[in-house]
């Protein structure tokens, strides 16, 4: 009898009696080992919190090992959260109490011990406070089917930025079958060049119409509910709309820089209804939201992001921009001007193109509104050639590849506006905007009827 086939015999004599007084279940439980399916990733987070999430490959009690020190000497654990299957063994474990602008390592441990497949510690960051010079980058359509290796992402994590926002079309579900939905989230988290970006920057989403469930989807969808529960399991922000409208949109203080994530389509009417005041894209209850929340805001900037884009000037039954909706975006711009809220930036995808745009409204008594685009993340750029006009273009149109957008606000209220693809260059020249050019100066002129 040969080594092996002796050494497989023993083996097998010893699991069948350790069977016996324990269980076949535990038996065959006892030989496999813990991991992290998906994971983890860094969500929400601030000058002193994080929020990391992973899927765990069974029923197991997740912590997070976490220090300033690198080698995690006397590192501190975070609660228990016990990976269960009502949840898809999907955790988000918080850390509290954390220093701000401070680099920490972690790793996870299952059952009290690491993750065998992933034991070098990784590291995040929290955010900085007050005027510090932050850097924060966003992106959109991660067409996965259409490129799997996706290196945008290595280019991404090689520019260190402080968060990361992901604006839409993250995954491509385009089906009814509630099995297509967490497949593709299961799929896209998984991409090993996005590992090393998931793991160590704050992530924040919306979606657009593909992860909404359907190709130009709107409020009439009917995985519209489907589709929220998949990306509130996925995705680990700070909140997913409001009681009385439940959706994607959340505003998140950064520093300097406040952001309103914008969700265009639980609320959307359908984009070939004819355009007038009546016609929303983000629905009574987030529109007064928004309203409110600006009125609120003393950031030195405040950026609109949303999946479609701001400054098209289109408006056919193709559109799927606010140039279909340009009643309700002229209104929120009447507002921005009547209430005097200055810094006011627009961020959109959607288009695989990268593009930066303006919104001429200094005529009208305001400023003129800054728009990048960056689309897509990974799948074939298109040309401009197409019924999405801009009303005025600060660059030319980048179709030459992935691309991501990239905002670096310094200390002196400065904001640099570029694009970079995926070596990580700078497409074009980027644009300097100064917080004191982004002021109201006079109050617009309003025409009233005799």
């Amino acid at each position: 009898m040969s080594l092996v086939k002796d050494w497989s015999r023993r083996r097998a004599l010893a699991l069948l009696g350790a069977a016996t007084g324990a269980g076949w279940f535990e038996l065959l439980r006892a030989q496999t080992y813990p991991r992290i399916l998906q994971g983890p990733m860094v969500g929400d987070t601030s000058s002193d919190s994080t929020v990391l999430w992973m899927r765990a490959s069974d029923a197991h009690r997740i912590e997070i090992e976490y220090s300033t020190d690198p080698t995690l000497k006397s590192a501190a654990r975070s609660i228990a959260i016990d990976a269960v299957p009502d949840q898809d063994y999907i955790v988000r474990i918080p850390l509290q109490d954390l220093m701000p602008a401070t680099a920490y390592a972690y790793r996870v441990l299952l059952d009290g011990k690491p993750d065998r497949y992933a034991r070098a510690p990784r590291v995040f960051r929290t955010l900085p406070r007050g005027s510090a010079p932050l850097r924060l980058a966003f992106g959109s359509c991660a067409r996965r089917i259409l490129d799997g290796r996706q290196p945008i992402f290595e280019a991404i994590a090689a520019a260190q930025p402080d968060g990361f926002f992901w604006v839409g079309d993250h995954v491509y579900i385009d089906s009814l079958a509630p099995m297509a939905f967490e497949y593709e989230y299961q799929l896209q988290r998984s991409v090993p060049s996005a590992q090393a970006m998931l793991n160590s920057v704050p992530q924040w989403a919306i979606w657009d119409d593909h992860d909404y469930g359907l190709n130009n989807g709107d409020r009439t969808s009917p995985v519209r509910e489907l589709g929220l529960a998949t990306f509130k399991k996925y995705w680990a922000n700070p909140s997913y709309g409001l009681p009385a409208a439940p959706g994607v949109f959340f505003r998140k203080r950064i520093a300097q820089v406040e952001c309103f994530f914008l969700d265009g389509r639980s609320y959307r009417d359908p984009s070939d209804q004819v355009d007038g005041s009546s016609k929303t894209q983000l629905g009574a209850v987030q529109k007064a939201w928004l309203k409110q929340a600006l009125r609120e805001s003393d950031a030195t900037f405040k950026l609109l992001i949303g999946g479609g884009g701001w400054a098209t000037s289109g408006g056919d039954k193709f559109d799927e921009s606010w140039g279909a909706y340009r009643h309700e975006r002229d209104e929120l711009f009447d507002f921005i001007c009547d209430e005097r809220i200055g810094g006011v930036v627009l961020l959109s995808g959607d288009v695989h193109r990268g593009e930066l745009n303006l919104v001429p409204r200094r005529a009208k008594g305001g400023y003129d509104l800054t728009e990048l685009v960056s689309s897509p993340l990974a799948q074939p750029t298109r040309s401009a050639n197409d019924n999405l006009q801009a009303e005025s273009r600060l660059r030319s149109p980048y179709d030459g590849g992935s691309n991501f957008g990239f905002l670096e606000f310094d200390a002196s209220g400065g904001l640099t506006l570029n694009l970079r693809d995926v070596q990580g260059r700078s497409v074009w020249e980027p644009v300097k905007l100064d917080v004191r050019d982004l002021q109201i100066r006079r109050h617009r002129s309003v025409t009233k009827a005799s």
